[in-house]
């Protein structure tokens, strides 16, 4: 069923108030929210709204918490989140990137004590929006093994690079397992087959069983052992940059909590750029669609007309969650 951007929004937005939050707190996270199952990323719209929920009743995520500068040199600066609500961290700090830019070409801010920023793309588009390019990255709870290994000791970190144009921002917002583990939630709850393997079942055979892939614990990492590397070296600099837990200590720590998080912003130069981005994309769309009738997307291209569409026609949520988001 579809509901109305605005109704969705105004729901979210009701639970919060309740849960004590201030209004504007209350205000962008709603909209966040939101914004993220009209984009279609529904596995961290509105289905992940009701855990968002429980982790701020457990006391997981301080509603109240402010984010505190910890140290700096130049256009790199370290923040403490304090256990906040992760989207407004994020935002933030993306927000304080894009300052440093502004002054510097580029700005650079770590963020350690924080929590779950919901949909990575979120703050590329941010930083798009300004006319900036975005990267941002953060490590998580463990959930996929290592290439060569069968215990999940490596997270998927989502990756995230965005680069604004006109005609439409380019935003790549990628998890480093092929499927993340919300996709995997959200087939399993369909009772879908993946349309590729995305991990092992428990005798080690490549599956599109998404829940036989949950129960293994066995994510397959993109690019195989390259994903796996990248993986880890993204944990790394998380971990480095805001000096602070790394991913073993995140899941050792019970439900995932206290992530680090980094965001770039960088000021694009030169003449060219408009030019250059518009050759790049026209180029890669020659090449022949695979099947009668496909096309060639850009990263972002999709999530344009998924917007447009849901803003039209309303928003796509599964009938259940969002009875269960109506009676929280």
């Amino acid at each position: 069923m579809t509901v109305p951007f605005d109704e969705l929004k105004s729901e979210f937005n009701r639970v919060l108030l309740s849960l004590n939050f201030r209004q504007d707190k209350a205000e962008d996270i709603a909209q966040i929210f939101a914004e993220n199952s009209r984009d279609g990323v529904y596995t961290h719209g509105l289905n992940r709204f009701p855990t968002f929920v429980q982790y701020v009743k457990d006391g997981q995520i301080a509603p109240d918490a402010e984010p505190t500068k910890e140290g700096g040199l130049g256009s790199l600066e370290q923040w403490d989140g304090h256990f906040g609500p992760g989207i407004l961290n994020a935002k933030f700090c993306m927000a304080r990137a894009i300052e440093l830019a502004n002054e510097n070409g580029i700005g650079c801010v770590a963020i350690k004590n924080t929590n779950h920023w919901m949909r990575g793309g979120t703050y590329g588009w941010q930083a798009a929006e300004t006319g900036m390019i975005g990267i941002c990255f953060t490590n998580t709870i463990a959930n996929m093994p290592p290439w060569g290994g069968v215990d999940p000791v490596l997270g998927n970190n989502p990756l995230i690079i965005s680069v604004p144009r006109k005609e439409g921002h380019v935003v790549l917002d990628m998890a480093i397992s092929q499927y993340s583990i919300g996709k995997l939630n959200l087939y399993k709850s369909q009772g879908k087959e993946l349309p590729l393997p995305g991990g092992y079942d428990k005798d080690g055979h490549l599956s599109t069983d998404a829940a036989a892939i949950l129960e293994s614990q066995r994510v397959l990492p993109v690019g195989f052992w390259k994903g796996s590397g990248l993986s880890l070296v993204l944990d790394l600099l998380a971990t480095i940059f805001s000096q602070v837990r790394s991913i073993d200590a995140i899941t050792g720590g019970g439900p995932e909590s206290g992530l680090s998080q980094v965001f770039i912003a960088i000021k694009p130069i030169g003449t060219k750029t408009n030019e250059l981005i518009e050759e790049i994309i026209k180029y890669t769309k020659t090449s022949r669609p695979e099947k009668d009738g496909g096309e060639v997307f850009y990263p972002g291209e999709n999530t344009l007309r998924t917007r447009a569409k849901s803003l039209q026609e309303g928003v796509w949520v599964e009938e259940n969650i969002w009875e269960k988001v109506r009676n929280l």
